[in-house]
């Protein structure tokens, strides 16, 4: 998952000094809304994962 938001972000950024305002602009939404998501599973991954019975 964080492969597909730098992958995002980079065309982004490419997209953007290129001067194509649209395709940056939803290549960077995406990229948000992708680390977003990766971001809250590897808290709950981390969180979940740590249980230990005493």
């Amino acid at each position: 998952m964080l492969s597909w938001a730098i992958t995002f972000l980079i065309i982004a950024l490419i997209s953007g000094l290129l001067g194509f305002g649209v395709v940056g602009g939803v290549a960077y939404t995406a990229a948000k809304i992708c680390f977003f998501v990766f971001l809250i599973l590897f808290v709950v991954a981390l969180v979940s994962g740590r249980r230990t019975t005493v």
